[in-house]
């Protein structure tokens, strides 16, 4: 693996994604990770991509101290409590009452600092074009219609959470097929009616 060269790749196909929220990137030619894990390749590049010894990191999983360590050792970040955590990866074999309490207990930043904000990067089972949310907001022309995954029981948590611009928690969705659409804290989110 080309590490470098997949690690930019991820990194400008996931800064399109937020600079054009709800627009789906798929990092399908970023999935020849040769190192044994037993989660998303894809998240695990957005890793690398993310951490290193100045941020730090939560994992939700059940298998969130092996995930942790193998990081660790990699990126050298260090792992903290989900409150304080820069990063949060919310892992697809968490319980999905999770995700909303990723959102709920996510550091927003200070008025000062809203950059201090913690990113949330989700696994979930499926993201395509033809669903239920209604994205609007910067980035978004008139708007953007997108499913992410069965449940949506985060919305709530996430939209209490960015009530308050400039504070707020940025989104990273990622699927089994390895696409990726990102929700910064400025994207208002509706679900459509029938």
């Amino acid at each position: 693996m080309d590490l470098v060269h997949d690690i930019q790749s991820v990194y400008r196909k996931v800064l399109n994604s937020m600079a054009r929220p709800g627009k789906i990137e798929v990092l399908e030619e970023q999935e020849k990770v040769d190192i044994e894990i037993n989660f998303n390749r894809g998240t695990f590049l957005i890793m690398l991509m993310l951490l290193d010894g100045e941020f730090s990191f939560n994992v939700v999983s059940e298998k969130s101290e092996e995930v942790s360590n193998l990081i660790s050792e990699i990126t050298y970040s260090k792992e903290k409590p989900l409150e304080e955590a820069d990063y949060v990866f919310v892992l697809e074999d968490a319980v999905e009452k999770k995700l909303a309490e990723a959102y709920s207990l996510a550091k927003v930043g200070t008025l000062i600092n809203p950059n201090k904000s913690a990113t949330i990067i989700s696994e979930v089972e499926f993201i395509n074009d033809d669903g239920k949310l209604e994205l609007s907001g910067p980035g978004i022309k008139d708007k953007k219609c997108i499913s992410i995954g069965e449940s949506n029981a985060w919305i709530k948590e996430r939209n209490l959470k960015n009530k308050e611009y400039p504070l707020g928690v940025d989104g990273i969705f990622i699927d089994k097929e390895y696409r990726v659409v990102s929700l910064p804290r400025t994207t208002k989110i509706n679900r459509k009616e029938d």
